[in-house]
């Protein structure tokens, strides 16, 4: 009989990291165990606080629910956590793992039997000018080809002086910028930002302005000089009706996919159908899991084909994250099946 428990994790950043919501130190998550005689699984339910529609009192009674109704299986689990998207995800890799010969392949492929990369872009969190540059150069020496750019935090003409900075170095040949506003601009004032920011042939801006504005989104989805991708819009947009609602009002250039936050790999599937039944472009992006997630997050990923750069590389932001097969190299994520991991909730 499945027996399952649930277990409270603090990650500490290396570095304060900067984004337009603030500044963070900490990241809370939390880890579903479950056991089944000799059978050991786990899935990491990863909920962002201050971001997470799931971020509520109730998170932890929610999760004791789960532990205590383990026995009606995953498809009725689900079903009962529709409105914590971050525990739904952390559902299906327990289940998953539970299953799985090695408990942390999820989905036997190429990358986690003969090493084969994901492209991920290298991220660059916000913070004074010369922080900035100092990450630029370190992505691009890492051998990094895409870069993307958290902006809305330090001064505007700053951040256009820092891309200048970039594009002075490396054609949109060398290096695919992609920058990040987290809904920093007002409405009035996103348009202008959008023509100064497309003089630097950037690949794409994510959530420009604050989501739950879809009218004044569809406006500049439709006239932007730049390829917009939605990002929070998706949060906490459940049914079926309401995500094709949204798709079909917005219609933008793309949408980013971060599985603890819209439902795990079902909620990011039915996304990803509507939007390429619509023509509209997708990747998939880690939301600040431990190694645990990060690694469902990329092998269920890696299945899905997809050319584009990925946002999986922040593994190496946290003191305390697990020992982990994953790698960072020349701009590619890896599973290294000769190194160990050290995870000992379990």
């Amino acid at each position: 009989m499945t027996q399952a428990k649930f277990y409270r994790y603090i990650l500490e950043f290396k570095r304060p990291s900067g984004t337009s919501r603030g500044v963070l130190k900490t990241k809370e998550t939390f880890f579903l165990l479950l056991k089944d005689g000799e059978k050991q699984g786990v899935g990491e339910c990863g909920l962002f606080r201050g971001l997470s529609i799931d971020d509520r009192p109730d998170y932890e009674e929610k999760l004791q629910w789960v532990c205590n109704n383990i026995h009606l299986g995953l498809e009725e689990l689900l079903k009962n956590t529709t409105e914590f998207p971050s525990i739904q995800f952390g559902l299906e890799q327990a289940f998953l793992s539970l299953k799985s010969d090695d408990k942390f392949e999820l989905f036997p492929s190429d990358f986690t039997k003969k090493q084969s990369p994901i492209s991920i872009n290298g991220l660059i969190w916000m913070g004074d000018k010369q922080y900035m540059k100092e990450q630029i150069q370190d992505k691009i020496e890492q051998g990094f080809s895409c870069i993307k750019m958290k902006i809305g935090a330090i001064d505007f003409e700053e951040e256009l002086r820092l891309l200048n900075y970039i594009r002075d170095e490396f054609t949109e040949k060398d290096i695919e910028l992609r920058v990040d506003a987290n809904g920093a601009f007002l409405p009035e004032e996103a348009f202008v930002k959008l023509e100064k920011l497309s003089k630097f042939k950037l690949h794409s801006i994510e959530q420009p302005i604050k989501q739950g504005q879809w009218q004044e989104m569809a406006k500049l989805c439709e006239t932007t000089p730049l390829p917009i991708a939605l990002d929070e819009e998706l949060i906490g947009v459940f049914s079926i009706a309401d995500k094709k609602k949204l798709i079909e009002t917005i219609n933008p250039q793309y949408i980013i996919l971060k599985p603890s936050l819209v439902g795990g790999f079902a909620g990011s599937k039915e996304w990803i159908n509507l939007s390429e039944s619509k023509n509209i472009g997708w990747w998939i992006t880690s939301a600040l899991e431990s190694n645990i997630g990060l690694n469902a997050i990329a092998q269920w990923t890696y299945t899905l084909h997809s050319k584009m750069p990925q946002g999986l590389g922040t593994g190496g932001l946290f003191t305390n994250n697990f020992e982990s097969p994953l790698v960072v190299n020349k701009g590619g994520l890896l599973y290294d099946s000769k190194l160990q991991w050290d995870f000992n909730l379990i």
